[in-house]
């Protein structure tokens, strides 16, 4: 099956956080599974650096996927180069998955794909979903207006988790949605360090307001009932000003020697974040899959999970408590966790991660459901 993706940026454009590893080791799973897949994105890497890629010709990356980076011009993901390329790269395909909501490809990849007769799936990526402080909702809203207008016949919605689907559907009343988790990289070994017995807490994901880690700065502040010395390590990149501000108020807190703000870590500093970790926080307010919280599973780590997030399987698995996103939740589930069996919890959460989200699991229900859709298609008067 010849499959093109469609994202606004693609691997390695780190700093728009988990999307990047997700979406690229989707393309990957499908490549092992005997899919032709070509990538159409842009060359951003954030607002203010692009990608040292080539950008005359497709590049190819393993094990196979065909990328072709076009040049950003302005903002995120406004290209022309990459809207010259839409028609073309639709017509190659089978079938088309587009990525992400509030950015230029999405509505002439709706377009294209309604006028050549494409199967089209299109994953938010929790875009749809809302929060109390959510950014320019009148804005989102009338662009909505316009996906549906333009969205072809028979799209469907790819959700990872329950959650997003029921808040998808509020938005795309008339479209199917299936859910199909994300998938997580299983680490072959775990190199855990014991330390001296201190508590080790962790923060891992991009540093915004979303994210609720002033509820977690709040809920360390109450912490009375942990029986040891403990120690939170904040990991992650955001807004200068927003982590500054971060910073000024685990001073007030009177917590700035027990939290450390490590910046963005990758590869083996990341792997050595999670080894030297015994119990890792995500406080967000909202999440479509919170692709931390598997990482942290896959390596051995035990969570505390918020309702924000569709991890209400960490209790029924064993391996971390799912709770309500406020300092005195937040700090009686750190307190409670602390004087629980945290190492074998941790190798519950492995196990899960290795039995349902192994990324050839997902690429192959991926490719299931591509099969379903351009079947549906071919057979469509």
């Amino acid at each position: 099956m010849k499959v093109l993706h469609v994202v606004p940026s693609f691997y390695p454009a780190f700093n728009y956080g988990g999307p990047i590893t997700s979406v690229y080791e989707l393309c990957a799973g499908l490549v092992r599974h005997g899919c032709e897949v070509r990538v159409l994105t842009t060359d951003a890497n954030g607002l203010g650096s692009v990608l040292g890629v080539a950008k005359d010709a497709p590049v190819t990356l393993p094990p196979g996927v065909s990328v072709r980076y076009c040049p950003r011009i302005f903002r995120h993901s406004v290209s022309p180069q990459l809207a010259r390329q839409l028609a073309p790269s639709i017509r190659w395909a089978d079938l088309v998955h587009l990525t992400a909501v509030y950015n230029f490809p999405t509505l002439p990849t709706l377009a294209a794909c309604r006028w050549l007769r494409k199967p089209l799936v299109w994953s938010p990526r929790g875009a749809l979903q809302r929060w109390p402080s959510s950014r320019r909702p009148a804005m989102k809203s009338g662009w909505e207006s316009l996906c549906r207008r333009l969205a072809p016949r028979g799209m469907l919605l790819h959700v990872t988790s329950e959650q997003e689907a029921a808040e998808s559907a509020a938005k795309f009343p008339h479209v199917s949605a299936a859910v199909i988790p994300n998938g997580v990289e299983i680490p072959q070994r775990l190199d855990h360090h014991n330390g001296s017995g201190d508590l080790r807490l962790l923060f891992l994901g991009r540093i915004d307001p979303k994210k609720g880690i002033e509820n977690l700065l709040a809920a360390c502040r109450r912490l009375s009932n942990v029986g040891r010395p403990w120690s939170l390590t904040i990991a992650g990149s955001g807004d200068a000003a927003y982590t500054a501000g971060l910073q000024e108020n685990a001073r007030k807190l009177g917590l700035h020697q027990r939290v450390s703000f490590v910046g963005e870590v990758r590869g083996q500093a990341k792997t050595d974040l999670f080894a030297g970790s015994d119990l890792a926080i995500f406080p967000s307010h909202t999440e479509n899959f919170a692709m931390v919280v598997a990482e942290a599973l896959a390596h051995g780590v035990p969570v505390v999970a918020s309702k924000g997030t569709p991890w209400a399987g960490v209790e029924e698995h064993g391996c971390g408590l799912w709770v309500e996103n406020d300092p005195a939740t937040l700090a009686e589930a750190i307190e409670r966790l602390s004087r629980m069996p945290l190492a074998e919890m941790g190798q519950r959460g492995r196990r899960w991660m290795e039995e349902e989200f192994a990324w050839e699991t997902v690429a192959r229900e991926m490719l299931r459901l591509y099969g379903k859709l351009v079947l549906k298609e071919q057979s469509a008067p």
